[in-house]
């Protein structure tokens, strides 16, 4: 082998070891390679068990809104407008670390590992055990004040986000987030959840169309996602081919120029 086929070998390796291949950008691919459009079906996740430090947006309309006046935090006209982010903060019920949220007139109420109808069904039947009658037509609502997640690594947006929907996936809570960027690995996404009874910890894999599949592809609030960065970040050898040739040719015009240097 002759010393320019050496260097033209070895630039060829260096550009496919440096670019990043499609298939590792490519979201929710077919891998089974069956040519045929799958449905996948998504996995029926849990309820969400209230934890420590949950903020609830909770409502109780009546027949006659003065019945219930007492109780809400926020009278009929004000939330009829719908509330903003910062008023469900200040105006919604945090569970303590007892795991109690303290109501008006109802007083401090149990809530720590149940879901969110288990709180309604109980604030329902306080109501019509305690002040009224089934008559009085009591409607209670009971959801969290706003959808909450952490996004960390190599996405356009990192930081503590939340949206008002009940239900977010992670592709929803990624895009929401500025997308991976290019040189984010989308293979070993990492989640980290917080239960009643530990802390759980998984990779996902978004290329493949079966993440779908997996209880983690549907978030609970205050999860914890984490994006690994690619192997190429690390090296600095550029994330497509243009780049890595940009890379290569500023190399060799530095080494000429140190051997021209000291030759001369």
């Amino acid at each position: 082998m002759t010393k320019n086929s050496f260097y033209l070998l070895l630039l060829i390796s260096v550009l496919f070891t440096s670019c990043i291949p499609v298939k590792d950008l490519w979201y929710l691919q077919d891998k089974n390679n069956s040519g045929e459009q799958n449905t996948v079906a998504a996995v029926e996740s849990k309820p969400y068990r209230l934890q420590v430090n949950d903020v609830l947006s909770i409502n109780i309309k009546a027949i006659d809104p003065k019945l219930v006046s007492i109780f809400n935090t926020t009278d009929e006209q004000s939330s009829s407008g719908g509330e903003s982010p910062s008023s469900l903060y200040f105006d919604g019920f945090t569970v303590d670390d007892h795991g109690n949220i303290r109501m008006p007139i109802l007083g401090e109420i149990n809530v720590i590992g149940y879901t969110l109808e288990e709180v309604r069904i109980r604030i329902e039947k306080k109501l019509l055990e305690e002040y009224f009658k089934s008559e009085a037509n009591i409607f209670v609502t009971v959801k969290l004040a706003g959808f909450r997640y952490t996004i960390n690594g190599e996405v356009g947006s990192t930081g503590t986000k939340t949206l008002f929907q009940e239900r977010v996936n992670v592709m929803e809570a990624i895009a929401n987030s500025g997308d991976i960027t290019t040189v984010g690995n989308r293979k070993a996404v990492t989640i980290i959840r917080q239960t009643p009874t530990g802390v759980q910890m998984n990779e996902i894999d978004l290329t493949d169309a079966n993440v779908m599949k997996s209880p983690y592809y549907y978030l609970q609030p205050n999860d914890y996602i984490y994006v690994k960065p690619l192997k190429q970040k690390t090296w600095g050898t550029g994330q497509t081919g243009i780049q890595s040739i940009g890379t290569i040719i500023t190399l060799l015009s530095l080494a000429t120029t140190v051997y021209l240097i000291i030759k001369s």
